[in-house]
């Protein structure tokens, strides 16, 4: 049965999507911009422990949010942050990756590609509505599925959105990531 509901949402990130409106009532808006001070939250990660992004004051924060685990794109944006992890270390930057998945599923993710930063389960939106991260619906022979667009936020160790991204070149994104970040985050 899972095997056929993967099956099933990969057919439906492969078809025509609709594009929620910015208005369309809890489903994302306009996504922060440079400048403003990011939202804070707290979100169970793939171990069920509260992730608050007050925790990292005084760090760089790669607040990065993917469509959905077990996914191809989403796989290798992981994969790629997890290859650079100790750099961003060495950078005092800490990756958080945000889905709408579970933090069961994130658990499961984590554990089949060998994931060891956070992953945290946004189900209800609430830190995707926060920053304004557009949304997707597809529908599936099981019913519309919704994501969360691909998008990152680079926030500063002040606790300031600096930089954000609309991912389109996830093989490169990691290390433009880092190279905003030794640039000051620019």
């Amino acid at each position: 049965m899972k095997k056929i509901a993967l099956l099933s949402l990969a057919a439906a990130l492969l078809l025509p999507a609709t594009v929620l409106p910015a208005h369309a009532a809890g489903l994302g808006g306009d996504s922060l911009a440079a400048g403003t001070t990011a939202p804070d939250f707290t979100l169970p990660s793939q171990d069920n422990t509260p992730i608050s992004l007050a925790e990292y004051k005084g760090k760089w924060v790669v607040l990065y949010f993917y469509p959905k685990d077990f996914t191809g794109g989403c796989t290798l944006e992981a994969h790629n942050f997890q290859r650079d992890l100790e750099k961003f270390k060495a950078a005092n930057a800490v990756v958080l990756g945000v889905s709408l998945d579970t933090a069961d599923s994130h658990k499961g993710f984590c554990t089949k590609e060998s994931l060891t930063f956070k992953l945290l389960a946004d189900p209800s939106h609430k830190v995707v509505d926060a920053y304004g991260v557009p949304m997707k619906t597809f529908q599936s022979p099981n019913g519309p599925v919704t994501i969360a667009m691909r998008q990152t936020f680079l926030i500063d160790p002040s606790g300031k959105i600096v930089k954000t991204w609309d991912v389109k070149d996830i093989p490169n994104h990691s290390a433009d990531v880092l190279a905003s970040i030794a640039d000051g985050g620019k």
